[in-house]
């Protein structure tokens, strides 16, 4: 069984000292890869730096929709910079977008926006954080005609927004929410999507899973958040586990685990 975390902080200080043993946690579990988004300038040589020292790691750079008051202009020139130059190893646009609970939504607009349409530029997939938003970001996705490939990473909407993003070309990515038994409206919705649509995260260290600690979430949980995947769909994990990596790397790209 191959598993692949699309979504995963492992350059958060979290990890710090702990790295190389956690992956080897994750492996014997059946991890063999996961992408370290980025979100904000000065994190990027660390993003780039975590993947590049360990197989199976690749990265992403962006701007979180938290931290754009932190950044002018010229990181957005940066960043495209950066991109066209297509550095080893980073395989999307991300972390952006918008977060209706933190912040400035009229703001983070047109960040996630000059962000979209540089991933459309430079051929790559976007990687879009969405905090009651899902209604936005498929409108502006719309708008500005994307036809590429993203994930919505960390989705807790629900059904008809899910239904409308994948539409638009969106992977929705199934991460620790679904763990949880409350969370009713999540695993309805991810139960009902098309599962070619699904790709798995933990999104660590945060979005932890039923029964670990806020903050400690780990590559090493990823599998239980496909034991809670197989739950919901009436499939077994091994059913599964192909169908999800042949997502992800449709996503991400052929070949890359």
């Amino acid at each position: 069984m191959k598993l692949v975390d699309a979504h995963c902080h492992f350059d958060f200080p979290r990890f710090d000292g702990c790295r190389k043993s956690e992956l080897v946690v994750a492996a014997g579990k059946g991890v063999v890869g996961l992408v370290i988004p980025g979100v904000r300038r000065p994190d990027w040589a660390r993003v780039q730096e975590t993947a590049r020292e360990h197989n199976g790691l690749y990265y992403c750079l962006g701007i979180h929709p938290w931290y754009v008051a932190e950044h002018s202009k010229a990181d957005l020139e940066h960043l495209e910079q950066v991109l066209q130059d297509k550095p080893e190893g980073c395989i999307a646009v991300g972390e952006c977008g918008l977060d209706r609970l933190h912040g400035s939504m009229e703001e983070q607009h047109p960040w996630f926006e000059a962000q979209a349409k540089l991933a459309a530029q430079v051929d790559l997939p976007l990687v879009i954080h969405s905090v009651r938003t899902h209604d936005e970001v498929h409108a502006l996705l719309r708008r500005i005609n994307w036809s590429g490939r993203a994930l919505v990473h960390g989705f807790s909407g629900s059904y008809q927004q899910a239904a409308k993003l994948v539409d638009q070309g969106c992977f929705i990515g199934v991460g620790g929410v679904i763990t949880h038994s409350r969370a009713k409206k999540t695993r309805d919705t991810i139960g009902r999507l098309p599962l070619e649509a699904l790709v798995l995260e933990t999104d660590a260290p945060d979005m932890a899973p039923a029964g670990v600690a806020a903050g400690m979430n780990s590559p090493v949980y990823l599998r239980d958040i496909l034991v809670s995947l197989s739950e919901v769909r009436g499939l077994s994990p091994e059913q599964l586990a192909p169908v999800l990596l042949k997502n992800t790397q449709r996503l991400y790209g052929a070949g890359l685990w």
